[in-house]
């Protein structure tokens, strides 16, 4: 299966299945593509546009990311 394929797939899912894709699979993801230092650079912008598209006001999107970096820290 190629890549258009996948997302055919998976754009047939409905709303709660796609959400729940997203969180279960992105983890996943993730740690295997930022092994690729220059990759960050690619995804940040479709990250940004999602949340710009989302209507997060991004100095709350900052102050969330701020506090979950704090949690995490004192977690560890």
């Amino acid at each position: 299966m190629n890549v258009e394929e996948l997302k055919q797939e998976v754009m047939q899912l409905s709303t709660a299945e796609k959400q729940e894709f997203i969180l279960t699979a992105l983890p996943d993801l993730a740690e295997e593509a930022l092994q690729d230092s220059g990759f960050m650079l690619r995804l940040l912008p479709v990250m940004l546009e999602i949340v710009k598209k989302s209507g997060i006001d991004m100095q709350q999107l900052m102050q969330f990311a701020a506090m979950q970096q704090g949690g995490s820290s004192s977690n560890s």
